[in-house]
């Protein structure tokens, strides 16, 4: 029998109660009532750049933002001639379009396997993907990547993340190695 008495009696004891489904609906309803005053259009004056680690990017949609966009974060990515990105690796997978400049990805594919744990490890010698303006660039879950801009001007990148695997508790996200000039904004792993 899968529900024995003494789990009917503690079904109907008052002692032990939540009200979790209740805050769930009355979240919801509080939500749907927040999510309408939420931008549908955000100017271009409204995004902010940012010097991280992986370099200079413009912010398009970010959760911070305030916007109507629940899942995705996207950001324009600013490589100067002859330089690249940093190095960084996350569960969500990567989308990105070249918007001018040329160059190539070094992607570093992971293999991994669970037993009582977790276990990573990442090819050393990377992938090489060229990529020009017009041209989609795909990044697999936690593959470890960089980008190098071989043309003669700045290359302007849209890139793409989902927020779905942070909020599914998969909230991996590491900063191997700074871009150069970008050291100072770096956070190293702690592994």
């Amino acid at each position: 029998m899968f529900v024995d008495p003494t789990e009917r009696d503690r079904a109907k004891n008052d002692s032990l109660s939540a009200d979790f489904y209740s805050q769930a609906l009355e979240a919801s309803k509080e939500f749907r009532k927040e999510y309408v005053t939420r931008k549908n259009i955000v100017k271009s004056a409204e995004m902010p750049m940012e010097r991280s680690a992986d370099g200079l990017i413009k912010h398009i949609i970010r959760e911070e933002m305030n916007t109507k966009e629940c899942c995705l974060d996207l950001y324009m990515q600013f490589i100067e001639s002859g330089k690249a990105t940093g190095t960084s690796r996350h569960l969500s997978e990567e989308v990105a379009f070249v918007i001018e400049g040329e160059g190539y990805d070094h992607h570093f594919d992971v293999n991994f396997h669970c037993a009582d744990e977790f276990v990573w490890e990442w090819e050393t010698t990377p992938k090489v993907f060229e990529w020009k303006a017009g041209d989609f660039i795909y990044i697999p879950p936690y593959c470890a990547h960089k980008r190098f801009n071989t043309s003669g001007i700045e290359a302007r990148i849209v890139v793409m993340n989902s927020r779905m695997p942070r909020l599914m508790g998969f909230d991996w996200f590491d900063q191997l190695e700074p871009a150069k000039g970008f050291e100072d904004c770096w956070v190293p792993p702690e592994d």
